[in-house]
């Protein structure tokens, strides 16, 4: 069983940054794709951002051009660099590991670490 273990989560105040990592319990070049969803109260689970294996990242609106997502392959480490941070960022942040189509289960998911960005 493949574990995922995010951490950096906390309170900050609008306008700041954090920083989340990720670390996961086998080797990251094993999945097709890492990646951070969150899930704010009431709402659903959105994409945040996701690095591929060839390093390539995509990343949700919301969050294009202030989010950095990273990945430490000799660590088996993702990254999730927050800068600009706005109230609307609050939410539990989940990080995923993709497996290649057609895996059962295709995603391993992490507990969640929350970030509370106060205005």
């Amino acid at each position: 069983q493949v574990q995922l273990v995010e951490s950096g989560g906390g309170l900050v105040q609008s306008g700041g940054s954090l920083r989340l990592s990720c670390t996961v319990s086998r080797s990251i070049l094993y999945f097709a794709a890492m990646g951070w969803h969150r899930q704010a109260p009431g709402g659903e689970r959105e994409l945040v951002a996701i690095i591929h294996r060839n390093e390539s990242a995509d990343y949700g609106d919301p969050v294009r051009g202030r989010f950095t997502i990273s990945r430490d392959n000799a660590k088996n480490t993702v990254y999730l660099q927050m800068n600009s941070l706005k109230s609307e960022d609050t939410a539990i942040y989940y990080c995923n590991a993709d497996r290649l189509i057609g895996s059962v289960p295709p995603r391993y998911w992490g507990q969640g670490t929350q970030v509370t960005v106060s205005s």
